[in-house]
């Protein structure tokens, strides 16, 4: 065997729409980094090992043992993707125990879509970019985000593969709720959200009905709940989320002090004996608002100039 795969590849570049001159429907993909009807995995070399994470205070959190995983990976990256991405119930036979399951999973799903849309000019253009990407992953070259390992493929589950959607939000209670619920489904299957609030009208603002207004920064405390709530892609990772308010919003003040605040009763918690650890529930930090969002000011060039 080659000391580099690519040394037993085609050296001549197929990829294209063009051959013999003449324009073909759909993509054409060659070898590059695997040799002309090989399979990627036969360029590995295999071995089982344990994958197992511990606590802080040295308690096994996860085990899963005789796992299949290329032997020139990390111990750490076998426990990350066993622990969070392998399908299956833990100790039930629908359980992935192989990495080659994991990434044919996902491979094979992209391909069948790409042959179902005639992405492809031929069945053996779709072949080569299938080897070609499962070599790509198999030796860590590339990666896809975690909703794309987290849902593809997996039956019953939503095939959503973006890490990241931006919502909007509209200036009445209907809309602030519905964001609620749709932050919840993303968050259930692995993505991240995003929201500028500043279409919401300040606290300092009176209600048409009488009273005056919540102003973004105290729905931000339910938004902030429900996105600590709900474990990402059904594992143990938090959702990720963004919030955005401008900075000519009347509650601007509020909103940048807003993590400050919460970090000092954070403090004081933990001063008074309760556990400084994150994701502990009960904890100081599981006590306080704004732990599961990054906060950020948008403002304009004439702002920046100014200052």
């Amino acid at each position: 065997m080659a000391k580099n795969a690519a040394d037993l590849a085609n050296p001549t570049r197929k990829n294209g729409n063009h051959k013999n001159g003449a324009t073909k429907p759909g993509l054409r993909f060659g070898r590059y980094f695997t040799p002309e009807g090989s399979h990627a995995y036969d360029l590995i070399e295999w071995e089982r090992r344990t994958a197992a994470i511990t606590g802080e205070k040295g308690q096994l959190i996860f085990e899963q043992k005789d796992v299949e995983v290329p032997r020139s990976w990390s111990q750490l990256a076998i426990n990350v993707v066993a622990q969070k991405y392998f399908r299956g119930g833990a100790g039930t036979p629908e359980r992935e125990t192989s990495v080659r399951q994991l990434i044919d999973r996902v491979v094979e799903t992209l391909k069948k879509w790409g042959l179902e849309g005639a992405y492809f000019a031929t069945d053996e253009d779709a072949q080569n970019w299938a080897e070609e990407l499962r070599f790509l992953l198999v030796t860590q070259h590339a990666s896809f985000n975690s909703p794309v390992w987290f849902n593809l493929g997996v039956p019953g589950r939503s095939q959503q593969g973006s890490a990241c959607f931006i919502n909007s939000v509209q200036d009445s209670m209907e809309s602030i709720l519905e964001l609620v619920k749709t932050e919840g489904m993303l968050f259930k299957f692995g993505s991240g959200t995003g929201t500028n609030l500043s279409v919401l009208r300040s606290s300092r603002e009176q209600l048409s009905g009488g009273g005056t207004a919540s102003g973004p920064v105290s729905f931000m405390k339910g938004y902030d709940s429900f996105a600590g709530s709900i474990k990402s892609g059904g594992t143990t990772r938090r959702a990720a989320k963004m919030v955005i308010l401008n900075a000519d919003h009347p509650d601007i003040r509020d909103f940048i002090h807003s993590k400050a605040d919460e970090e000092k009763k954070a403090w004081a918690l933990i001063e008074a004996g309760y556990n400084v650890g994150f994701n502990v529930p009960g904890g100081a930090y599981d006590s306080v608002q704004f732990q599961n969002a990054n906060h950020s000011v948008r403002v304009t060039d004439e702002f920046m100039q100014a200052v």
